[in-house]
């Protein structure tokens, strides 16, 4: 026996040797877990193989309703043409047979000039070179008149032609028409089964990957981008790699634009994370620049996901933003009691006037607006809120809120019971304004990302995305009848939008400065704007021009409310609020009291109460009529002013 096969031996004795020391049930979980593991691959790869089989079905289907819709429209497009040329041809072989008879006129003119010249000719000799002259061109004359006529026929036969054949088209048109709008039809039940069957494996295909995914995940083989990464790259890493920002080129805001990576080349190289500049440049501490290191369990956390394939979530965009695909984390608890008030952000009542809801932190505060005692506090929202708005019917609180420069947040609460009815939207930073429509149906909102959204609040489903503004948008208004919006942002200008379209209809830019708060009319024939320029502005919505400045502001207007009945209320940071009047800008009167900034106004028709609150953290709630002071108090929860 040579020494090779001595070696081969040795080696099959010792693996088996070491077989035998391990365990039997050890042996029989790890096979266990392998062959689930291998079970669920299997039903992820053959659910993925009928979505891939559907998406193929669907195509042909599509391509096939393509081509109907192609030959539907064409034969339309057809009959409208043979219609045109049929209708222009006509026109054409009128002016083509008076050109013929006119030609035919000319010619016997002609013919009677030539006669008459020979005639002359025979009977004045003295004049026969001259007549024979004019005979001449005379038959020169009726030749080209001849053939004149002859080209006019010519053509006109031509037209005849194109008359007989447009006529043959619209009569053969709608029978064709008619088949292929009925093939059109006849099909589509076709098409909207390929459709559904793609979905219906497509959710399979999903729901299977994820439970293979889960097990990888649960056994220590893949890492969840969603679930545990993406919330380390939204808090350490968007602030510098965004898309208006982007160091380095790089920009983070989704895993599409990670994977594209930077001016550097590519992030990361599945498989090798030790390999990957994205893992390097964190592990040594050069990202997040000028910030705190990643600590041990993020960058772990990071090399893990890059050994395991980098790969994102099942199901999931990869054009989303992270924040849209990150868990939903319930926000930290309000303080129990606020050691100090904090800035009054937000205010407004109840439909009826029996409550006024406050910004807080981390929270919304109900109160009687009578005495200021709490009704009730609703938490479970974004560090600090920006605006708060009723529904119509009294029944849902919408509330814009964020944590700045981190996430922006739309959430509908219940106002019986504070519980959450709807979390619409979260964003990569505040959110600062929100309104119902006037008949509660929609809700649009508009933050730091210059986006404005339109909702339809029964489904949650967002119907507009408009992206028109340079900078923060700070207020919004719908029209009276709610075709319109109306936009105030801090990139100096006011704009009205259409609501069906989300089409920009007019700017108006004549504060010159940042704009705050917006307003319609009760007619909607004005929009009222104010600003960092200390006046309100009424110009017209339809041409963008100025009607009226209102002045008398000591400082910046923040937020302003105008009524059905041609009031209009405002807030500035000279400490006051005030009453105009909308018809002319007369000022009515001024409510005071106050010792700070006043931010936000709000006022109740059905009370004729004015409430508004301020930096210091206070509300004031005042008799509108008189000015008469009905209640103040702390936005603060369990906080006791010191003893003066």
């Amino acid at each position: 026996m040579n020494r090779q096969l001595l070696s081969r031996l040795f080696a099959v004795v010792m693996v088996a040797g070491c077989m035998c020391l391990v365990p039997a049930s050890s042996w029989s979980q790890d096979a266990e877990a392998e062959q689930k593991e291998a079970t669920l691959k299997q039903q992820a790869d053959e659910a993925k193989a009928r979505q891939v089989a559907a998406q193929e079905a669907l195509n042909a289907a599509q391509a096939n309703a393509k081509t109907l819709a192609d030959t539907l429209a064409k034969l339309k497009a057809d009959l409208a043409k043979a219609e045109a040329d049929l209708k222009q041809a006509e026109e054409k072989y009128k002016a083509e047979q008076d050109a013929a008879t006119k030609a035919a006129e000319a010619k016997t003119a002609a013919d009677k000039v030539a006669a008459d010249a020979a005639a002359a000719a025979e009977a004045a000799k003295k004049a026969a070179e001259e007549a024979a002259k004019k005979a001449e061109e005379a038959v020169k004359a009726a030749e080209v008149a001849a053939k004149t006529a002859a080209d006019a026929q010519a053509v006109a036969a031509e037209t005849e032609k194109v008359i007989a054949a447009n006529k043959d088209v619209i009569a053969k048109s709608p029978e064709q028409v008619t088949a292929a709008e009925a093939a059109v039809n006849t099909f589509k039940p076709q098409l909207d089964g390929a459709e559904t069957a793609l979905a219906a494996v497509t959710e399979e295909a999903v729901t299977k990957q994820r439970e293979f995914e889960s097990l990888l995940i649960s056994n220590g083989k893949l890492v969840s981008f969603a679930e545990s990464v993406a919330p380390i790259f939204a808090k350490r890493c968007l602030a510098c790699h965004n898309a208006r920002t982007a160091k380095g080129r790089f920009n983070m805001e989704s895993f599409a634009a990670i994977l594209k990576g930077g001016e550097s080349g590519e992030s990361f190289i599945a498989g090798e994370g030790d390999n990957s500049l994205l893992y390097i440049l964190v592990e040594d501490g050069s990202m997040p620049k000028d910030a705190d290191p990643l600590t041990d369990e993020e960058k772990a956390t990071i090399k893990k996901w890059i050994d395991t394939g980098a790969v994102l979530d099942a199901g999931l965009d990869a054009t989303a933003p992270l924040i849209a695909i990150m868990p939903k984390l319930p926000q930290p608890s309000a303080p129990e009691a606020y050691r100090v008030p904090i800035p009054v952000t937000a205010a407004v009542f109840s439909p009826d006037g029996t409550i006024l809801a406050s910004s807080g932190y981390h929270e919304v505060i109900l109160y009687n607006p009578k005495d200021g005692a709490i009704i009730r506090r609703i938490t479970n929202v974004a560090e600090r809120v920006y605006d708060l708005d009723f529904s119509p019917d009294g029944t849902t609180l919408a509330v814009a809120a964020g944590t700045p420069g981190q996430i922006g947040e739309i959430k509908l609460f219940n106002v019986a019971d504070g519980a959450l009815k709807a979390d619409l939207v979260r964003t990569d930073d505040a959110v600062f304004a929100i309104k119902f429509s006037p008949d509660g149906t929609r809700l649009a909102a508009g933050g730091a990302d210059r986006a404005i959204r339109v909702y339809e609040v029964a489904t949650s489903k967002q119907q507009l995305q408009i992206e028109d503004h340079a900078d923060w948008v700070m207020g919004l208004a719908w029209s009276p009848d709610a075709t319109k919006i109306a936009s105030a942002s801090r990139d100096k200008t006011s704009k009205v939008f259409d609501t069906t379209t989300g089409d920009s209809l007019v700017t108006f830019n004549g504060h010159g400065e940042p704009v705050f708060g917006v307003a319609f009319s009760a007619d909607g024939q004005q929009v009222l704007t104010s600003g960092r320029d200390k006046q309100i502005r009424a110009w017209n919505p339809a041409n963008a021009q100025q009607i009226r400045a209102i002045g008398g502001f000591g400082n910046e207007v923040f937020r302003i409310q105008a009524t059905a009945d041609g009031k209009l209320f405002s807030a500035s940071a000279d400490q006051n609020a005030r009453l105009h009047n909308v018809a002319d800008g007369a000022a009515v009167r001024s409510y005071a009291g106050l010792t700070d900034w006043v931010y936000c106004i709000a006022y109740n028709p059905a009370t004729k109460m004015l409430a508004a609150g301020s930096f210091s953290g206070q509300i004031k709630v005042w008799n509108e009529e008189d000015g008469a002071e009905i209640a103040t108090f702390f936005a603060a929860p369990g906080y006791v002013p010191p003893a003066q």
